[in-house]
């Protein structure tokens, strides 16, 4: 199941802004450590202009040839260093027993005395690693924070906004053709959504119109079609009676009578299908799957008897549903129909039924099946001349009828079963 539009929209802000922050956050650490570092040699440029003019004023700081109190100390040199050198160092430090980052100043500058002299000041900085783990935590609240901010602010802004656009999609889960279902009548502000929202309408008016018109012919064709045929095999019945026939042509009467007997069953199911299909079955009541096999058990037990097919039955609980009567007669019935129709002599059908499950197994000579197109209308599996290709049909319309109901083909230890499941 796909997701939410709010929580796809979500998910990529989420990706977005990590990216973003990540980016930002490089950024900002070395724009602030270069305003750190500019800040530090700018102070140790001013102690320099400070410590110069001291040595100018008392010329003994000559002598502080060690770094000290004062963070500075001063060489006789031989070549005078005019510009200023700025070094990062790492040195250490008693107090933290490690090695600390500093600033370091190099630079010269004549003595009162004409004599060249270098100077050195350092200073501590800030520590990179600590700097780093402190940023990257900060970040990561803030990350934390801006995520549930943008969820929090995403499901009030979006669900209000999308509103319209959801009551649109309920309207069109639950719209069923042929259902008479009062119009949609979604209002917004939201252009987009009033055009959607009218197109639609346009749409299932016209599907409606289109669904009308082929109901009422199917449904008259099926209807004109039952009068010829059945008036043209009562005359063939009539024609069979006549001693004059010789055996070529009562064999070729019987297999015109055969076709016309296909025709009317293929027309019969071409009209339950239309009628399936154009939810003509609305009358509904608990009915249990039990009770309706059972029935049809007594009225095929002649066929099984007569094609020595054994059938079990196992009954481990009550398989209800609310739905049409007549439509799970159908349903068991071209399942049991289709078991008996494809087994082999001999053979045997395993019934299963639970509370959540209806199992029907047959035994055959036919391979393993191909579970993506058996459904299919007209679609046979074998050449059976009897077969319209239609039952499995109906049963897939009549459980696509039920949401709760679902069917599912599997080829298990030489048995062809098909199994009913209730969610």
């Amino acid at each position: 199941m796909g997701k939410s539009l709010k929580n796809y929209t979500l998910k990529y802000l989420v990706y977005i802004l990590l990216v973003i922050i990540a980016v930002w956050a490089g950024l900002f650490y070395a724009v602030i450590l270069d305003e750190v570092y500019d800040n530090v040699d700018d102070g140790l440029k001013n102690q320099k202009i400070n410590i110069i003019r001291e040595v100018y004023a008392d010329s003994t700081l000559l002598q502080t040839k060690a770094f000290g109190i004062n963070q500075f100390k001063i060489t006789p040199t031989d070549t005078l260093l005019k510009e200023n050198r700025f070094t990062k160092e790492m040195i250490y430090m008693e107090y933290d027993d490690e090695l600390e980052p500093y600033r370091v100043l190099r630079t010269g500058f004549y003595a009162p005395n004409g004599h060249p002299y270098a100077l050195e000041i350092r200073t501590s900085t800030v520590e990179e690693d600590d700097f780093r783990i402190n940023l990257t935590i900060s970040l990561l609240a803030l990350y934390i924070m801006v995520l549930i901010t943008i969820y929090v602010v995403n499901s009030y802004v979006l669900t209000k906004a999308l509103k319209p656009l959801k009551d649109i999609i309920d309207y069109l889960q639950s719209y069923r053709f042929g259902s008479r279902q009062d119009t949609n009548t979604v209002t917004s502000k939201v252009s987009e959504f009033s055009i959607l929202n009218v197109k639609i309408q346009e749409m299932i008016t016209r599907n409606e119109a289109l669904f009308d018109r082929q109901k009422v012919f199917i449904e008259n064709a099926s209807h004109e079609l039952q009068t010829p045929l059945a008036i043209t095999i009562n005359k063939l019945e009539l024609l069979l009676e006549d001693p004059n026939l010789n055996e070529k042509q009562v064999t070729e009467i019987n297999e015109t009578k055969k076709s016309l007997h296909r025709m009317v069953s293929l027309n019969r199911s071409l009209l339950m299908l239309s009628k399936i299909d154009n939810r003509q079955f609305e009358e509904t009541s608990l009915v249990s799957f039990n009770q309706v096999f059972e029935e049809l058990n007594e009225d095929f037990k002649e066929i099984l008897e007569y094609k020595n097919i054994t059938l079990h039955y196992t009954d481990s609980g009550r398989f209800e549903l609310q739905s049409n009567k007549n439509l799970i007669n159908v349903l068991l019935s071209n399942l049991l129909r289709n078991a008996i129709r494809y087994n082999k002599d001999n053979g045997q059908i395993n019934v299963s039924i639970t509370q959540n499950e209806v199992k029907i197994g047959n035994s055959s000579h036919l391979p393993p099946l191909n579970p993506t197109i058996i459904f299919e209308r007209f679609y046979k599996y074998s050449q059976n001349q009897n077969s319209t290709g239609l039952g499995l049909s109906i049963v897939e319309s009549i459980i696509k009828t039920y949401p709760e109901l679902s069917i599912d083909y599997r080829y298990e230890e030489d048995m062809h079963v098909f199994t009913l499941k209730k969610y």
